[in-house]
C-alpha cells in the first residue's frame, strides 16, 4: 500500500549524515511536526539536523487525509469533559495558530492549498445529538460553527455541522517546501538514520549523545517528532491508544463534494477532494481500530470501496493506504520537555488525527522554548503531563494492554503447525516456548521473531499492508522484520 500522496512526492534532496557531528538542536522525525520545528530553529540561527529513519512524511503525514481544520469531529467536546472550557479555549487558540501559519508558509513558498468548509456529519439521531453537543463546546471555546439540516452528499444525512473557510493540502508538497527552508538556512535533513537512544547530559547545559544507526552525534537540544516517542523514560507510549485507519482514492465519473466531511457515526467515513498532477480524486477513509486489534484489515480496505461505490457509482480505487495516530488519555497533545532524563530532550504527540494545525502548533511551542521565548496558550496547553491525565482512561488503555499481553502468548504458543500459509498471509506458530512469525510473501516464506522488541507484545499479521503489528503500543514491523514505526528502536530478531 502506497499513498496518492507519496506516490506523487516532489524530490526532495537529503544530506550525508557524518558521525561525531555536533548541533544546536537535533529533530528526530521529518513529519510535518519535525520539519516544522526544524525549520523555525534554523531560521533562528541555529544548526540543526533532522534524522529520519525511513524517508521524509513516510510515516503518519505521508499516509494522513492533510485536512488543515479546526473542526475535528467531537474534540472540542472531549477536551471540557476532561479540562474545562477554559482549556478547550487554548486549544482552538494553538490550533488556530498552527493553521494561520502554515497557511502562511505556504502562500510565501508557492505552496497551492484548496479552503474549503469543513463539516462534521451524523445519520442518526444519536449522531445528531453528538453535533448539537460539539457546536456548543465550538461556541464556548471561540470556534464559530453552525448546525445544517442538509447537505450536498449523495445519501441523507439528518444533521450537520459547518465551520468555513478551512483548508486541504498535499502534504509531501507542503513537507518540500519546509524541507527547502530548512535548508536553505543550512539545516542539515539526513534520511535512512534510525535513532536507537539518547543520552541525555548529566548537568545542566551538557550537551546529549544521539546514538543512532550510522553512529553517534551531539546536541544541545532534542527533539523527538516522531508519532509517539521512541524513548521510554517519559512513559508516553502507556497513555497513547496507537490507532490505525484506512483511505482509499478514486477516480470518480459522478459530481463529488467540494467541502471535507467526517462523520460522527460509526463506522467512521471521512471525504475529501484532490487534485493531483492535473488528475481529480475522490479520498475516502475510515474503519479505525486499535493497531494490531483487527484480525483482517484488508477487509476494512474493502468495505471502503464497497461502500464508496455504493454512493459514487462509477468510482475506481486507484491508490489506497493507511495511517497510525496516537489518542492521548488526556484529549490533548502531550508537548513539551520529556518528563525524566533531563531538560535537553523534548517531545510532542497525541495529535489524535489532527497533526496539520496540532503538530505545527506544537512546532511553533517547542521552538518559542528552546529559543527563550514564551506562548501563553502553550503554558496552559501544554501542562498537562504523563501521569497527571485522566486515570480512568490510562486504566482502560492498559487493560487492554494487559489482556492483549496474555491472550497473545496464549494464542502464539497454541499453535504449532508448521503450515505454509497462502500467500500473502501470515501466522504465528510456536517454536520451543517462543511464538514465531511466519509468513508467505512473493512466493517466499519468512520466518521472525514474534515478540515486539519494545516490551515483548505478541505480534499479529496485518493483511493489508503485510506487516507484523504490535497490539500492546502500536510497533510495526515490515514482513521481514525491519521496524517501521512505533516506539520499539529494534528490527525484530531472527527465530
Amino acid at each position: 500500500m502506497k499513498s496518492l500522496w507519496l506516490e506523487s512526492s516532489p524530490r526532495i534532496p537529503v544530506d550525508t549524515f557524518q558521525a561525531d557531528g555536533q548541533y544546536d538542536s537535533v529533530v528526530v522525525g521529518a513529519g510535518i511536526t519535525g520539519l516544522t520545528t526544524a525549520t523555525l530553529l534554523a531560521r533562528s540561527g541555529q544548526r540543526v539536523a533532522v534524522l529520519e529513519a525511513r524517508t521524509v512524511g513516510a510515516v503518519t503525514t505521508g499516509n494522513s487525509t492533510a485536512k488543515v481544520s479546526l473542526l475535528q469531529g467531537t474534540q472540542l467536546s472531549s477536551v471540557i469533559k476532561h479540562h474545562g472550557a477554559a482549556l478547550a479555549r487554548h486549544y482552538v487558540t494553538a490550533n488556530r495558530e498552527g493553521q494561520s501559519w502554515l497557511l502562511r508558509f505556504c502562500d510565501e513558498n508557492n505552496v497551492s492549498y484548496d479552503v474549503r468548509d469543513a463539516f462534521n456529519y451524523a445519520i442518526t439521531d444519536d449522531g445528531a445529538r453528538l453535533l448539537g453537543e460539539e457546536r456548543d463546546a465550538c461556541a464556548t471555546s471561540g470556534l464559530s460553527a453552525v448546525l445544517e439540516d442538509s447537505s450536498e452528499l449523495p445519501f441523507p444525512v439528518t444533521r450537520t455541522l459547518r465551520v468555513a473557510g478551512q483548508a486541504q493540502v498535499h502534504p509531501l508538497e507542503v513537507l518540500a517546501a519546509l524541507a527547502a527552508d530548512l535548508r536553505k538556512h543550512s539545516g542539515e535533513l539526513i534520511e535512512g538514520v534510525r535513532v536507537t537512544g539518547v543520552k541525555a547530559g548529566s548537568t545542566k547545559g551538557e550537551r546529549s549523545t544521539i546514538q543512532t544507526s550510522l553512529g553517534e552525534i551531539s546536541a544541545a537540544s532534542v527533539i523527538i517528532a516522531t508519532g509517539t516517542p521512541i524513548l521510554d523514560r517519559g512513559g508516553h507510549f502507556s497513555v497513547l491508544r496507537p490507532h490505525r485507519s484506512y483511505a482509499v482514492a478514486f477516480t470518480v465519473q459522478d459530481e463529488i463534494p467540494q467541502g471535507m466531511y467526517l462523520s460522527v457515526d460509526s463506522p467512521s467515513r471521512t471525504l475529501r477532494t484532490a487534485m493531483v498532477e492535473g488528475r481529480p480524486y475522490l479520498i475516502v477513509g475510515g474503519n479505525g481500530h486499535t493497531v494490531g486489534r483487527e484480525a483482517h484489515t484488508q477487509s476494512l480496505v474493502d468495505d471502503i470501496i464497497r461502500w464508496t461505490q455504493e454512493h459514487f457509482p462509477t468510482a475506481q480505487a486507484a491508490f489506497s493506504w493507511s495511517a497510525q495516530d496516537y489518542q492521548p488519555a488526556s484529549s490533548v497533545p502531550y508537548v513539551g520537555k520529556m518528563p525524566v532524563g533531563g531538560q535537553s530532550i523534548y517531545a510532542a504527540t497525541g495529535f489524535n488525527k489532527w497533526g496539520f494545525t496540532n503538530g505545527v502548533a506544537a512546532g511553533l511551542a517547542l521552538s518559542a522554548e528552546i529559543l527563550g521565548g514564551q506562548m501563553p496558550w502553550a503554558k496552559e496547553l501544554y501542562k498537562t503531563r504523563v501521569g497527571k491525565q485522566d486515570a480512568l482512561s490510562t486504566a482502560k488503555t492498559n487493560a487492554g494492554v494487559g489482556v492483549e499481553m496474555v491472550t497473545g502468548w496464549l494464542g502464539g504458543l497454541a499453535r504449532t503447525s508448521h503450515a505454509r500459509p497462502a500467500e500473502g498471509q501470515g501466522v504465528i506458530v510456536r517454536e520451543g516456548a517462543r511464538p514465531v512469525g511466519v509468513c508467505q510473501i512473493a512466493g517466499v516464506t519468512h520466518r521472525v521473531s514474534a515478540v515486539c522488541p519494545h516490551l515483548g507484545g505478541v505480534l499479529s499479521w496485518n493483511d493489508a499492508e503485510q506487516s507484523w503489528d504490535c497490539p500492546l503500543h502500536g510497533s510495526r514491523f515490515t514482513h521481514d522484520g525491519v521496524r517501521l514505526e512505533g516506539p520499539a528502536t529494534r528490527d525484530l530478531q531472527a527465530p
